[in-house]
């Protein structure tokens, strides 16, 4: 199965030159579909037409992005603390949200 997320410029690049591997969600309806071995197809907000092919190598679950965060390195995130990377994320995801359905990390490898 392919299925497709939009991202800004800075994280859409990061994954392009392989600085990051994890890429974090709210875990709702359709993020609980991915499975192993499913592509995900990056959309780069700003330039559509950028697109990536990914694979998904792992799918972690927790109930906080804090307690992902705090289980790997923090370059897999392309992030410099816990403290930024739960800010950044908190931006999209609030805490209620996060609580309410759970997170997860989805370990990805680029295709093209």
């Amino acid at each position: 199965m392919i299925y497709q997320m939009r991202l800004a410029i800075g994280p859409f690049e990061k994954i392009k030159n392989s600085q990051k591997i994890i890429e974090s969600r709210i875990y709702d309806e359709k993020r609980s579909r991915i499975n192993v071995g499913d592509e995900i197809e990056f959309i780069c907000n700003e330039y559509p037409s950028n697109k990536l092919l990914t694979k998904v190598k792992a799918i972690y679950r927790y109930r906080l992005f804090e307690e992902l965060f705090s289980d790997f390195p923090l370059n897999y995130f392309d992030g410099e603390s816990k403290k930024e990377l739960n800010e950044e994320i908190e931006k999209f995801y609030p805490r209620e949200e996060q609580e309410k359905y759970g997170v997860v990390g989805i370990k990805i490898e680029l295709i093209r």
